[in-house]
């Protein structure tokens, strides 16, 4: 059993992107232009997903997800009262929550979400189940949810 908890916890303390971690296009609450809608709008989440960074981009209340592709940054950021995320991508954080073994995590996303910043984290490890089987192994947590772990 303490096998599976040391591959576990390399699993998840490896990150996906490799040895360094790229610069993401635009930053949190930048004005960005997107170009498949031809429109404006705020970048309000980056998240690692399909080996590149996904960016959330909120236009008039909805909610927009898209690569670096399709996105223009303007470098103005948008004027808020709120504080900024308390970790940043590639942190490595502890889980505050029961039942998920090795608790330690890498910060794979950011996401300001009804004025609360979320972030993204690995819940389960990968399985050898058919694909069919698979349920989603990431999920958005809290900030109230996680401590930084100093290394």
């Amino acid at each position: 059993m303490e096998s599976i908890t040391d591959l576990e916890r390399c699993w998840f303390l490896s990150p996906p992107w490799g040895n360094q971690i790229p610069p993401v296009e635009v930053n949190l609450s930048e004005k960005v232009y997107l170009k498949t809608n031809r429109t404006f709008g705020y970048c309000c989440g980056v998240q690692w997903h399909d080996n590149c960074w996904n960016y959330v981009i909120e236009i008039k209340n909805d909610f927009i997800y898209t690569t670096k592709h399709q996105i223009i940054g303007t470098g103005q950021i948008q004027p808020s009262t709120l504080t900024k995320p308390v970790f940043v991508l590639g942190d490595r954080i502890m889980l505050c929550f029961p039942n998920h073994g090795t608790k330690q995590r890498l910060v794979l996303g950011i996401e300001l979400i009804e004025k609360s910043w979320f972030y993204l984290v690995e819940l389960a490890s990968p399985n050898f189940a058919p694909s069919s089987a698979t349920t989603n192994r990431f999920s958005l947590v809290r900030e109230e949810d996680l401590v930084r772990v100093n290394v």
